[in-house]
């Protein structure tokens, strides 16, 4: 892609005999906000490591900014900020000293140190907070104050590692506002990994990655094309049997969850009626909705994106295991 800032070529990552990450290749625009969706454990975080050269990738290519990761990694690092999965500021320090840490970490020249500070904080509305400690922000300020310190150095690209995870429903749509905002004034690539359906929507393209492999990438609006039909949601008496009639006598295969039973339906309303038909006193309720990015994920995969998928100590296991054996 000619006017890509990220090219990604057959890039693979393995840790002794699993695969994490398993030949994929894509590429980024400048200026895009471009989005990883998939679950927990599926190779996102492992994705951007490698392209940030935090991780050696086992095969592929890389190029960032016009700069080859296994041969220009300082060039590469200048070229990005990070916004980490996990919290990473220090809870003794203040705002200001969180930033100035950074700020001599990327050798910002020290005259400049104290108007890159103030302009940081206030593209994320954290100016009036910059004495403060750590410690005693919410975690939405924590999350915003982790955003002005990865711009702090005016990367090219912003990568977003889960933003807004552990944050409450509000706190993360005012956390995209300020993404939002960010890109509008700073004209800065984005690249964010999550597995919220509802953050997948404000990407320009989305990959939708599962167990290391990119299985669809496109627009989200071109993306619910592959799903030809309405999400019709049933809930039966008996969902074995509900479930045998339907694929016997219909082209459907619906999928279980929860006792309940999910179809993609092309003309839905038209073919309603021809459930009841085979159904009749079995169904119990009925839902229809449009098609959404969780809709992809079950049509592309036949399961759902769940936050449980991994719990948390699951993925403390998974990360200890994985860092063994780096």
């Amino acid at each position: 892609m000619a006017d890509a800032i990220i090219d990604v070529q057959n890039l693979t990552k393995k840790f002794g005999s699993f695969t994490a990450v398993e030949g994929i290749s894509f590429a980024v625009k400048e200026g895009e906000i471009f989005g990883f969706l998939g679950p927990n454990g599926a190779g996102k975080t492992t994705t951007i490591k490698m392209i940030c050269t935090i991780l050696r990738q086992t095969s592929g290519k890389v190029v960032v900014n016009d700069f080859d990761t296994l041969h220009r990694q300082n060039d590469v690092r200048r070229s990005v900020g990070l916004i980490f999965q996990e919290p990473s500021l220090d809870n003794n320090l203040t705002v200001r000293e969180n930033l100035y840490f950074h700020s001599r970490l990327y050798h910002i020249p020290g005259r400049e140190i104290n108007a890159k500070i103030d302009a940081a904080l206030h593209l994320v509305g954290m100016e009036d907070r910059k004495k403060d400690l750590v410690r005693i922000l919410s975690g939405g300020m924590k999350r915003r104050v982790e955003i002005a310190r990865g711009i702090l150095h005016a990367p090219k690209i912003l990568f977003l590692d889960e933003p807004t995870i552990g944050l409450d429903p509000q706190t993360r749509k005012h956390m995209w506002e300020y993404v939002l905002q960010l890109k509008a004034r700073e004209r800065m690539t984005m690249f964010v990994t999550t597995h919220y359906m509802e953050e997948a929507e404000y990407c320009d393209r989305i990959a939708v990655i599962d167990q290391g492999t990119i299985i669809a990438l496109d627009t989200p609006a071109n993306l619910k094309k592959l799903v030809k039909g309405d999400l019709v949601t049933l809930k039966v008496r008996d969902s074995e049997r509900a479930s045998k009639v339907l694929t016997d006598q219909t082209e459907y295969r619906p999928l279980a969850e929860n006792g309940e039973l999910l179809l993609y339906i092309k003309n839905s309303r038209a073919r309603i009626p021809v459930l009841f038909r085979l159904l009749g006193d079995d169904i119990l309720e009925l839902d229809v909705k449009k098609t959404s990015l969780d809709d992809v994920f079950i049509f592309l995969t036949g399961r759902k994106i769940r936050e449980e998928e991994s719990s948390t100590h699951e993925r403390m296991k998974y990360r200890a295991r994985m860092m063994r054996k780096i």
